[in-house]
């Protein structure tokens, strides 16, 4: 690979270490590369929200990520997620409440909505709207979404 950067990071806590292009984004490298396939490609512009992981701990979008960029970094994927409370309160309240149909849309509205409850655990249907406006789901609408996140917040924060 011409150009080529030896890239070392941490994914779902082990090291890995990767010979990218300069240009490889992230959601490659994690899906072609080391076939951690939940980050879905979507709108490949960073608009649908659907390959959402986080990179040290915040929520980014992998299509516009560049590997390179990540040098040195935790990047974690909903593959990664396991054993995480915030994430199997929100995995039960999803399925309670219908906030899932397809499930393309599903890795990255976990991963935003853990960051969104990470920064406010007791979120106004208001302020889960906000901070979900960056992942867009095609099947469900926005209220079984909506009622999942604020019940799966009451769960974890009564």
């Amino acid at each position: 690979m011409s150009d080529a950067l030896h890239v070392q990071l941490e994914v779902n806590g082990s090291a890995v270490t990767l010979d990218v292009a300069l240009t490889e984004t992230l959601l490659t490298s994690l899906r072609d590369r080391l076939q951690l396939t939940g980050a879905k490609r979507g709108c490949n512009q960073g608009v649908c929200g659907a390959c959402t992981v986080t990179i040290d701990g915040v929520p980014v979008r992998a299509c516009l990520s560049l590997t390179a960029a990540c040098e040195g970094q935790a990047v974690q994927t909903i593959e990664g997620a396991g054993g995480d409370p915030a994430i199997a309160a929100l995995q039960q309240a999803f399925i309670e409440e219908g906030g899932l149909q397809c499930g393309f849309c599903t890795p990255g509205q976990l991963i935003a909505a853990r960051a969104l409850l990470e920064q406010n655990a007791r979120p106004t249907i208001e302020q889960v709207q906000e901070g979900m406006s960056g992942n867009l789901c095609r099947c469900t609408g926005y209220h079984k979404i909506i009622d999942a996140i604020r019940k799966a917040a009451q769960r974890l924060h009564p």
